[in-house]
């Protein structure tokens, strides 16, 4: 249950009519009304002699109390109440009966007989819309202070009244939403998203692990926004303002966003907190003048992502809460960064992308962040964003898939660090944004854990079950979930060629699963993979590993290595 509080009005009857006519684009169906102050009101939708004049009437005649110039200037009300998608369809008497419970929480009828006039009208199966005069029958104003949040814990309270979906309370830190009109706009125009939800997003992608203003314009522009510098008379820069090329208004001139308006980090003094509390390797320039060094290459950038992801998981849990909401801000960084950089056609390129947008909900608290302790991370993004696109095979695919699977578990913990604070909407992106990762892993992992498992069978057709006893010796209570994995084969691939470069793969095996919980995993097996070969250094793909290395198949291990349960490298 999603309710609204609107921009106060000036004028019942233009808004009466929007609700009773037919829509920006004909949506509304049927609108008639389903309550009242007095349950007697006049009804346009559906009683003939009814007008939307009289009803406009009825709701106004408070004002007639007060001398015109005690009249508040915007005296109409509204309030919009839309049930949560996949919620069952309520019917008019369901809905009238939380049209009265939104009227007596917020203030405007609270049940002491002389409260504000009110209706609702529906318009649409999934929502209602309030209408209400600010002037009591007594004359006096109505009590309607903070009206927005105490719709919003009423609506609490209905979910579980009528067993609708529990909507997570917020804190007022999210992005402001695309308006009716925006979003009616972009289905006009043929856009998957509103203009403001796009521009959020290029702006998001082009401050990701950016080092200064010069940069961070470089890329705006780079992205093809069109941009305006807001400077003060003495020349400082104070923000700026951002528009899609084909978004115009009726005069076909291009409608700018303050980068504040898209979301409050994105304003200019929000983007320099987080460049100027580190400092990054400024040896990369934006992609029109860089000529001082050549970008690394994308599967290397993944790989150093895949590290700095890994140290951040590790620290996450034990930092203090300004350091990691950088950490937290900064994971979003690298999920911006990889999702641009992904191979665009690809169902792995949409799933990241669905990723980032979901986790950015994740990124705001009330803690404010302590970006010097972010800059391993936001450095990574940085090389990511100039490693350039990844294909989306071979060593680029492997070590997308490395470092989709390390970032899995980060924004997991993400997640559970704001469901320990109470961050309701917080934790729920989180844990939406893992659910896109994970999907998104499958498509990136399939070829090159195809390739191990093929490796990892004739390993196991020469060396017969020397691994799993080692398995079982390292970690006894998963080795039977990992035996049943049908990646148990490229597991033990990945541990002959960790014993092939000169490394005990018990003692790796033993680290990779102490020091992060792996019941999250769909396939544990999947994940020891990939620690063990980021720890070994070994290729992400194992064909690439071959070709580059010259290597053939892993050697047969020695039986009698020694079988007690390692020490644990810190």
């Amino acid at each position: 249950m999603i309710p609204k509080i609107h921009k106060q009005g000036a004028n019942t009857y233009g808004l009466l009519n929007y609700l009773y006519g037919k829509g920006t684009k004909e949506e509304h169906v049927d609108p008639h009304l389903v309550a009242s102050y007095d349950g007697s009101a006049p009804d346009p939708g559906r009683d003939e002699h009814a007008t939307l004049t009289a009803l406009q009437h009825i709701l106004d005649q408070p004002l007639q109390l007060l001398d015109p110039d005690q009249r508040p200037p915007h005296h109409v009300w509204h309030c919009s109440v839309r049930a949560a998608p996949g919620d069952r369809t309520l019917s008019d008497v369901e809905w009238a009966d939380i049209a009265r419970r939104m009227v007596a929480a917020t203030g405007i009828d609270p049940g002491d007989g002389a409260a504000c006039r009110w209706a609702a009208v529906r318009h649409a199966d999934d929502h209602v819309h309030i209408i209400a005069t600010l002037v009591r029958e007594d004359g006096r104003r109505p009590d309607h202070h903070r009206s927005g949040q105490r719709a919003q814990a009423e609506a609490r309270r209905i979910e579980a009244d009528y067993n609708l979906h529990r909507v997570a309370p917020g804190d007022g830190t999210a992005p402001k939403r695309p308006t009716s009109a925006e979003h009616h706009k972009a289905d006009r125009q043929g856009r998957e998203r509103a203009a403001r939800e796009e521009l959020r997003t290029a702006v998001r992608q082009a401050a990701a692990g950016v080092a200064s203003e010069d940069e961070f314009f470089a890329r705006l522009h780079a992205a093809g926004l069109l941009v305006r510098q807001r400077v003060a008379p003495s020349g400082d820069l104070l923000g700026y303002n951002v528009a899609l090329p084909d978004d115009r208004n009726k005069d076909h001139e291009p409608i700018y966003y303050a980068g504040s308006a898209l979301s409050a980090d994105l304003s200019l003094p929000r983007i320099r907190e987080r460049f100027t509390a580190t400092s990054l390797d400024t040896e990369h320039e934006h992609p029109a003048s860089s000529t001082r060094q050549k970008p690394s290459a994308p599967a290397t950038a993944r790989r150093s992502a895949a590290h700095a992801t890994w140290t951040a998981l590790l620290t996450v849990d034990h930092d203090g809460d300004g350091a990691a909401a950088a950490r937290i801000t900064a994971t979003g960084e690298i999920l911006d960064a990889l999702s641009l950089t992904s191979a665009s056609d690809t169902d792995t390129h949409r799933r990241l992308r669905e990723a980032a947008r979901t986790f950015e909900r994740a990124r705001f608290s009330h803690t404010r962040a302590e970006h010097q302790h972010a800059q391993a991370l936001r450095q990574a993004a940085r090389e990511l964003v100039y490693s350039g696109p990844a294909r989306g095979r071979g060593e680029d695919g492997a070590t997308t898939a490395m470092l989709i699977d390390t970032l899995f578990f980060l924004v997991l913990s993400a997640g559970h660090w704001h469901a320990k604070r109470q961050h309701a909407q917080q934790a729920e992106a989180a844990r939406q944004a893992a659910d896109h990762l994970r999907a998104a892993y499958v498509g990136a992992a399939e070829a090159p854990i195809a390739r191990l498992r093929e490796q990892g069978r004739e390993v196991i057709r020469r060396v017969s079950d020397w691994y799993a006893v080692q398995l079982r010796v390292v970690l006894p209570d998963l080795a039977d979930t990992v035996l049943a994995e049908a990646s148990w084969p490229a597991l033990v691939a990945t541990m002959a060629q960790v014993q092939q470069t000169g490394h005990d793969p018990r003692t790796l095996l033993a680290e990779a699963a102490e020091h992060r919980e792996l019941d999250s995993a769909s396939s544990v097996s999947d994940v020891l993979v990939w620690r063990l070969r980021r720890m070994a250094d070994l290729a992400a793909d194992p064909g690439t590993m071959h070709q580059r290395s010259g290597t053939g198949p892993a050697p047969v291990p020695q039986p009698s290595s020694p079988r007690s349960k390692p020490g644990v490298r810190r």
